[in-house]
């Protein structure tokens, strides 16, 4: 269940009743009172900001219980997710002041002039006289957005702010959001193409499957810098990562294990990619028309039928329930409430489960931890948590250092075994992933994502630090 923290401005007649009488309308109502503020008060009355934590699904009927008493007026309520969002999350700093006529002169006319033609006769130098060596478009048509489905790109918007925010604070990178009114696959990757000199990196965000595959697909061979869909990537590095170090706990190794994969859609698709590329023999795929079979015929799905030609893919049909019979591992990442205890149990011993549906997991956390040894959702009120924000930040900051054409699959592994690596000495049932605050994370992804460039050719430059 979600949570929130509104603020009530209340306005109180002081012989109608007291505050006691509200505080425990509010209890009563499913809130909880955090804290109270003293606006104005007088003999008369008095207005305060009552701070309550409230259940998403309570909200409506605390503030109703306040409206109904008699001596109350319910002045305004803010809702503090809200309030950080006004005016957006973001904004553009200068590096530097423009105080008079010689600070004008240089850095724009007419001394721009001569860093203009030296980027139009060498234009790598782009690189190193624009914002392009750090910044990368956060792009979006707002047609999968995680847990609201399509609502557009204006709505979008906070996600992908919230998104360059991370960037920044994480890695450094300077993110912009990119919020295309446009759900045509040509044209998505026209406009992207188009804007691609200013940024060092595509990061796609929130685009819906099976769209999103060819939209990187194609962007990723018809330009120079790397293209990376979070959705699909982001997903199943932090997968990889909390799985090498969840077959660390139960004493099993990848490549004897056998694995069910429910949903595949974008991050499904890539998931199982991963999977494969990590060494994994036995792989069963899922959707909701059930398993996807070593030989089978699927010509509406492109992906699917590109795993269907995979000699780790089992060809095993048969529902959910019917295929997670002796499994070791389980990855949700489909919609909640497809499994329940007595599926569970019929998995091998010691199970993994990663039940990662957005808000309700695939199973109830409660009912799923007595019977499985290693438990991940991607909800943060759960221990480890498997979030895409381990990933993008470090990913970019390696791209970009080393300038990369793209992100490869080597890249993707190198980052999923960095992740891993941070909590690898102390891993344990309740510990296989690091927290996205950990400082070691993004060091540790970059480090890894420059290395594995270098090896695989894709890298432009060295840094220094690997000279």
């Amino acid at each position: 269940m979600a949570y929130n923290s509104i603020i009530l401005r209340l306005e109180l007649i002081h012989d109608q009743l007291t505050f006691g009488d509200v505080a425990s309308t509010i209890s009563r109502s499913g809130g909880d009172i955090v804290s109270i503020d003293v606006i104005r008060h007088s003999q008369e009355s008095s207005v305060r900001d009552i701070t309550v934590q409230v259940a998403d699904t309570a909200e409506k009927q605390v503030i109703d219980s306040i409206k109904s008493l008699d001596g109350v007026q319910l002045i305004n309520v803010s809702d503090r997710v809200f309030l950080v969002h006004l005016g957006g999350k973001i904004s553009i700093q200068p590096n530097l002041p423009i105080k008079n006529r010689d600070d004008l002169s240089r850095v724009y006319t007419p001394g721009v002039a001569r860093v203009c033609m030296a980027i139009h006769e060498q234009k790598d130098k782009a690189y190193s006289l624009t914002i392009k060596r750090n910044t990368v478009a956060v792009v979006t048509d707002g047609t999968a957005v995680l847990g609201l489905g399509d609502i557009g790109p204006h709505a979008a918007a906070p996600v992908m702010e919230g998104k360059a925010m991370l960037f920044k604070q994480l890695a450094g990178v300077d993110a912009f959001p990119i919020c295309l009114d446009t759900k045509d696959t040509d044209e998505l990757v026209s406009i992207i193409k188009a804007m691609s000199p200013i940024f060092g990196g595509i990061n796609l965000e929130d685009i819906s499957s099976p769209r999103c595959f060819e939209i990187e697909q194609r962007l990723s061979e018809e330009l120079d810098i790397p293209v990376f869909h979070d959705d699909q990537h982001g997903t199943a590095i932090v997968v990889i990562a909390g799985l090498l170090n969840a077959l660390k706990v139960v004493g099993k190794r990848i490549e004897h294990i056998r694995i069910v994969v429910n949903g595949i859609g974008a991050a499904g698709v890539s998931i199982c990619k991963m999977l494969l590329a990590a060494g994994v023999k036995r792989l069963v795929p899922v959707d909701k028309e059930g398993a996807i079979v070593r030989g089978g015929s699927y010509p509406d799905h492109a992906m699917w039928q590109w795993l269907a030609q995979q000699p780790q893919v089992e060809n095993q049909s048969g529902n959910l329930q019917e295929v997670l019979r002796g499994a070791d591992v389980f990855i949700g990442v489909s919609r909640g409430g497809v499994l329940n205890a007595n599926d569970v149990q019929t998995m091998s011993s010691d199970r993994i489960v990663f039940a990662m549906a957005n808000p309700n997991p695939e199973i109830d956390p409660e009912e799923a931890l007595p019977h499985v040894r290693v438990f991940a959702t991607g909800r943060s009120d759960y221990p480890n948590q498997i979030n895409n924000v381990l990933v993008f930040p470090g990913i970019f900051r390696g791209a970009l250092d080393c300038r990369a054409r793209t992100i490869n699959e080597p890249m993707k592994l190198a980052a999923s075994r960095a992740i891993a690596s941070v909590v690898s000495e102390r891993v344990n049932e309740q510990y296989i992933i690091p927290s996205i605050f950990n400082e070691q994370v993004v060091a540790r992804v970059r480090n890894s994502v420059i290395e594995a460039a270098i090896l695989t050719g894709t890298a432009r430059r060295i840094p220094p630090d690997f000279r």
